[in-house]
């Protein structure tokens, strides 16, 4: 399995604090799967830089961003996201959400997004540690069965 994490943030890309969300990803990830080959970008809140990163990745199995789905301004990963997706997986954000909202009653702002472009699935999750790593833990499970629907393997 190959996974592809991106931190959109434009405080980490200049340096002014350190990524945790992005690493959080990937620690779940290689806890849950042995047979994983994970690429991670801090880029910062620019639709064109984001859109470039889902084309050079698009050969991953997952691309999981983390931060840009909130209400500011400069939060454009939905959009950008859901330019770049030819089909949308509601699901998978729903999911996420409805379990975020157990926590605090701000994940009902998030407007993050799933959806699938070739055989690639990309999944938007929030910025903050705490929201990753319950968002990330919700799609553990569906991660493999889905690379194998594309695959053919199993429906």
């Amino acid at each position: 399995m190959k996974v592809t994490v991106i931190t959109v943030s434009d405080r980490a890309f200049k340096g002014a604090y350190t990524d945790q969300s992005g690493p959080k990803i990937v620690q779940i990830l290689k806890e849950n799967f042995d047979d994983i080959v994970i690429e991670t970008f801090v880029i910062p809140d620019d639709a064109d830089i984001l859109y470039q990163s889902f084309v050079t990745s698009s050969d991953s199995d997952f691309i999981i961003t983390t931060g840009g789905t909130g209400l500011s301004e400069r939060d454009i990963t939905p959009e950008t996201t859901e330019c770049f997706c030819t089909k949308e997986i509601p699901g998978i954000s729903e999911v996420i959400r409805r379990e975020s909202c157990k926590e605090t009653p701000n994940a009902m702002l998030s407007r993050a997004y799933s959806g699938f472009r070739g055989k690639c699935i990309i999944v938007n999750m929030p910025g903050s540690p705490k929201a990753v790593e319950l968002a990330t833990k919700v799609i553990v499970p569906i991660m493999k069965h889905a690379i194998n629907m594309f695959r053919g393997k199993e429906h």
